[in-house]
């Protein structure tokens, strides 16, 4: 990968929060980007699941690695 290319995906990176990957979806599925955490999050809070001392951190984790985001328009 050349310089301006890394510089490139560094300046995305910072403006997303640093997310590794990034999965666009279709517009009608989401209004908001959103990471893999509060999804799972969401989730678990619409099945009832009582939270635990640290989901908080899994869930700043996965917001890390993986981000769900609208398509550009």
């Amino acid at each position: 990968m050349s310089p301006p290319q890394q510089e490139q995906r560094a300046q995305e990176q910072s403006r997303s929060g640093g997310s590794r990957y990034q999965v666009r979806l279709p517009s009608f599925v989401l209004d908001e980007d959103i990471g893999l955490g509060d999804a799972i999050s969401r989730v678990t809070q619409r099945l009832h699941i009582p939270s635990c001392g640290g989901c908080q951190r899994r869930a700043d984790m996965l917001n890390r690695a993986v981000t769900f985001r609208r398509p550009q328009r």
